[in-house]
Formats: C-alpha cells, sequence, structure tokens
C-alpha cells in the first residue's frame, strides 16, 4: 500500500538518520515520481539555503531525474513550511535572471521561521512529505551546513 511506503535522509559522515512520511493522499504525483526516482538511493552534497531560512537544499543526480518535472501538476503547495517539511521545487533552465541552470530539488526545512522565498519574491513549493522521526539530530547537522559547508546525504527508499 502507498501509505506505508517510507524514505530515509541519511547525513553520510555523521551516521545520522533521519525517517520521512510521504503525503501520499495530497501529493499523490509527486510521491509517485520522486519514489520512482528513488529506486535507487541517491548521495548528494547537501548545501544550506539562503533566501528561504532553515532549509537544506539537495537535487536529484541525473541517474535519479526519470520523469518529466513539467508535467508534475502543483500538489499540497505551500509558501510557509514548518519544521520537518520536505518539499520539492523543479527549477527550468534561465527561471532565475541569468540563471541557465536547471535544478531538481528536494528541500527540507529544519526549524520552524522558513520560507520558500527566493531572488524573485514568493515560490509555492509542493509539500510532498515531513520527516516524522529523527528530526533533533538531522536538525543539528543541518545547522553544521552553515559553518562547515556542504555535507554528503543519501535518500532512499526505507
Amino acid at each position: 500500500m502507498a501509505k506505508d511506503k517510507k524514505l530515509y535522509l541519511k547525513f553520510v559522515d555523521a551516521d545520522v538518520t533521519g525517517i520521512i512520511t510521504m503525503y501520499w493522499d495530497n501529493a499523490p504525483q509527486t510521491c509517485k515520481a520522486l519514489w520512482g526516482a528513488l529506486k535507487k538511493p541517491i548521495r548528494w552534497r547537501a548545501t544550506h539555503a539562503m533566501f528561504s531560512g532553515p532549509e537544506i537544499m539537495m537535487g536529484l543526480p541525473k541517474e535519479a531525474q526519470n520523469f518529466d518535472p513539467t508535467k508534475l501538476p502543483p500538489e499540497n503547495q505551500t509558501v510557509i513550511p514548518e519544521a520537518g517539511d520536505m518539499l520539492w521545487f523543479y527549477q527550468p533552465p534561465n527561471f532565475f535572471k541569468n540563471d541557465p541552470t536547471e535544478f531538481w530539488e528536494i528541500g527540507l526545512f529544519y526549524a520552524h521561521g522558513g520560507r520558500t522565498f527566493g531572488p524573485t519574491g514568493w515560490i509555492p513549493c509542493t509539500y510532498f512529505a515531513h520527516m516524522s522521526e529523527g528530526l533533533d539530530a538531522i536538525a543539528e547537522q543541518c545547522r553544521l551546513i552553515r559553518i562547515e559547508g556542504a555535507k554528503w546525504v543519501e535518500i532512499g527508499r526505507l
């Protein structure tokens, strides 16, 4: 049953893991796409957000980009996420001024006070999951990114 399908996020070097409950009822197409993309766990150097507050951002590497992000509808949108919320955002090429890059983003908000605000203003994002276990230890690692720089994270199916 889809509702039983969960993910994990692990800070590789610190060996700290959180469990992620997906919102299959509220964001079914996004959950299906990301579940398919994470058939094999991925590793990514997570960075800290500049505009949105207490958020780390991870991308999907090319080998996990097995769906068309432009076909995902807006689902369960928010601009004011809470601690533990996991958001999906696709940045097509040239979305931001003078930025030709494409980015497939999974964001984790690790504390209160976040917002999906970027260089163009408010950007609604799909709220597809919530870190339901281990957030305190994960949040500690997220805070360290601001001081120490990018850290390797692994995301996969539980």
